[in-house]
C-alpha cells in the first residue's frame, strides 16, 4: 500500500527512527500508526539487546529537585561523543523526572524500558549505573550541584531548627556552597561516627606501623599514630574538612557561625556524591 510522506515524517519525529525504517514499519503495519510504532520499538529493543554487553565507561550525572525531593542519577554510555548528545541529555532529564514523580528510594521499574527505547534510537549501550533520592521534611532543605558537563554531581540535605529558615536566602546560599564543597573535596563520610569501625582500625594499624618505622620511643608511638589518624579523618569527613571558601574554617564551624547569623541551627543530615566512572560505594 502507498504510505504518505507526512505519516513517515510524523512517525520519525515521535520515535527518532530513520526515515526508511519508519516507512518499512508503516508498510508492515498496513498504515496502522500505533502498530508501526510498536514494530519500531520492538526493533529498538532487539538492537538494545545486541548492545547490552558493551562497556559503558562514559556518561553524565543528572539531578533534579521538586516537591521536597532531590534526585541524583548517573547515566552511562559507551562514548564521550554520545554523553554530549542532546538525545542522551534528554534521556537523563526524563529519567530524573520519572524518579521525582515516583518519589521512591528504589530504582523505578520504568527506567529499564525507557533506557532500552533510547538505545534503539541512539544506537549505543546505556544504563542507569547509580540512582539516589533525598527527601526533605518541613524543616529540611535539599540543594543540588552539577559540575561542568555532568562529570560529577552532588545533593546535600540540611536540617534546620525551624521551618521559617527553609526560605532564608542566607541559608540557601550556604546550603548551595556546601554542595560546591562536596563536589570539590569528595568527602567519603559525613562525620566520624559514620566511619566504619573496621576502616578506623585498619587505618590506625597502618599509622602505627608508620610510626614504628621512625624509631621513636614506645611511649610516643601511640600519639604519633593517633595524630595521623585524626588528620586522615579530618580529610575524609565532610564536617571536619576545611570549607571550600575558607580552608581555615571547618565545615562544622561554618554551620555554627551561620546559626548565630540567622538565629537558628543548621546541620548537614545527608548527602550524595556521584562521579562518572567512579566505583560505587
Amino acid at each position: 500500500m502507498e504510505i504518505k510522506a507526512t505519516d513517515v515524517k510524523t512517525l520519525r519525529e515521535k520515535t527518532g527512527a530513520g526515515m526508511m525504517d519508519c516507512k518499512k514499519a508503516l508498510q508492515e503495519a498496513l498504515g496502522d500508526f500505533q502498530k508501526a510504532e510498536r514494530i519500531l520499538k520492538e526493533l529498538g529493543l532487539a538492537a538494545a539487546a545486541k548492545r547490552a554487553g558493551r562497556a559503558t565507561n562514559q556518561g553524565r550525572v543528572f539531578s533534579q529537585l521538586g516537591g521536597g525531593l532531590g534526585v541524583l542519577l548517573e547515566l552511562t554510555c559507551e562514548t564521550d561523543f554520545v554523553a554530549k548528545n542532546k538525545d542522551f541529555v534528554a534521556l537523563g532529564r526524563k529519567l530524573t523526572g520519572i524518579a521525582l514523580a515516583k518519589g521512591q528510594a528504589a530504582k523505578p521499574e520504568d527506567f529499564e524500558g525507557t533506557v532500552k527505547e533510547a538505545v534503539g534510537i541512539i544506537k549505543e549501550n546505556m544504563e542507569v549505573r547509580r540512582f539516589g533520592l533525598l527527601s526533605a521534611g518541613p524543616q529540611e532543605l535539599v540543594l543540588d550541584y552539577i559540575h561542568g558537563e555532568g562529570r560529577l554531581g552532588v545533593l546535600v540535605k540540611v536540617a534546620l531548627s525551624s521551618a521559617e529558615l527553609v526560605n532564608n536566602p542566607r541559608v540557601k546560599e550556604v546550603a548551595f556552597e556546601l554542595a560546591l564543597h562536596a563536589a570539590a573535596f569528595a568527602p567519603l563520610y559525613l562525620s566520624r561516627d559514620r566511619v566504619p569501625k573496621e576502616y578506623v582500625a585498619e587505618q590506625e594499624g597502618i599509622f602505627r606501623k608508620q610510626a614504628e618505622s621512625t624509631g621513636k620511643p614506645e611511649k610516643v608511638l601511640q600519639g604519633i599514630a593517633q595524630g595521623k589518624l585524626n588528620k586522615h579523618l579530618a580529610e575524609i569527613c565532610f564536617l571536619e574538612q576545611g570549607f571550600v571558601k575558607d580552608p581555615n574554617l571547618k565545615v562544622s564551624k561554618v554551620l555554627e557561625e551561620l546559626g548565630k547569623e540567622v538565629g537558628g541551627k543548621m546541620t548537614i543530615s545527608d548527602y550524595l556524591y556521584f562521579k562518572v566512572g567512579e566505583a560505587a560505594s
